[in-house]
């Protein structure tokens, strides 16, 4: 079972991939939101999907929007350098404990929903991540303790303005949170789905090119680890993100980088959660 929103803004609605077929869940009563995975909702789906699953509209996964797969997330915490390829190709020494960072909520997006070039950016990048979703409040988790807080996975595409993050003055925050910056889906897939997250493919294409191709087992801080820790500075909220950090082969690494055109695509994907696939298009005022 994989859990996915489709349909356009406003009016999307709740879906689940069952028997490979994807289906119309709404008479389940409850959209996928932070509420719905505090309260077990997963579990309380699961059960729901095998006694009503045969009576649920089948709708088409080649036509519809795939919307984000859960709403209500109160922040994305991002984790620079958890790759040691990456930190070697960034020329950055591996850090002794994670780098933590924020990106703003309003850079959510659906998985095809298309990647918009910020307004004086110039150097904008993909990071296609591993995003582990957390289910239940907590702060101080044990380590030992720390899978019992993660709702599933999916997949995040990190897009990054280096010109913001890098060449201006403060942190990193206002050259990850532009407008579309975070693609996130096709589905949140339950964590007890995915027996060993620190050991999955990821892989992402540029233009048919592929560009990131390695594995979370590059990983230098692992999930469990990751949920730990953070929750020891901060209180973490049901449908709360945690992106754990790109591979190696970003734009900024080329020699010479390679940065987004309007024009290109991406396509990324995580082995056992999907793909996604985003168009760049050129920066468009919506306040106009």
């Amino acid at each position: 079972m994989k859990l996915f929103r489709f349909g356009d803004v406003p009016g999307e609605k709740p879906g689940v991939l069952w028997k490979e077929k994807h289906l119309d869940v709404s008479s389940f009563g409850q959209d996928f939101d932070n509420h719905f995975l505090d309260r077990n909702g997963i579990e309380k789906l699961r059960q729901w999907i095998e006694k009503n699953g045969d009576k649920c509209p089948e709708v088409d996964g080649t036509k519809i929007r795939f919307a984000p797969p859960f709403i209500g997330t109160s922040k994305i915490v991002c984790i620079g350098l958890n790759y040691k390829k990456h930190a070697a190709e960034s020329g950055m020494n591996i850090p002794p404990e994670p780098i933590l960072f924020f990106k703003s909520t309003t850079a959510i997006v659906g998985p095809n929903d298309p990647v918009m070039l910020p307004k004086g950016g110039y150097k904008t990048d993909w990071e296609v991540e591993l995003a582990v979703i957390i289910r239940k409040k907590a702060s101080y988790i044990p380590l030992e303790k720390a899978h019992n807080y993660i709702g599933g996975y999916t997949i995040h595409n990190d897009v990054s303005e280096r010109a913001f993050q890098l060449e201006r003055s403060g942190q990193w925050v206002k050259g990850k949170s532009c407008n579309t910056f975070a693609p996130i889906g096709p589905y949140l897939v339950p964590h007890n789905q995915i027996p060993d997250p620190n050991n999955l493919n990821l892989w992402l294409k540029l233009n048919g090119k592929t560009v990131q191709d390695s594995s979370t087992s590059d990983f230098i801080f692992d999930t469990k680890f990751l949920v730990h820790y953070i929750s020891q500075f901060m209180t973490l909220l049901p449908g709360d993100i945690i992106s754990t950090g790109t591979p190696s082969g970003v734009g900024l690494g080329f020699d010479p980088p390679i940065y987004l055109k309007a024009g290109d695509t991406m396509e990324l994907g995580i082995e056992r959660l999907g793909t996604m696939t985003q168009n760049v298009i050129p920066f468009k005022d919506e306040n106009n």
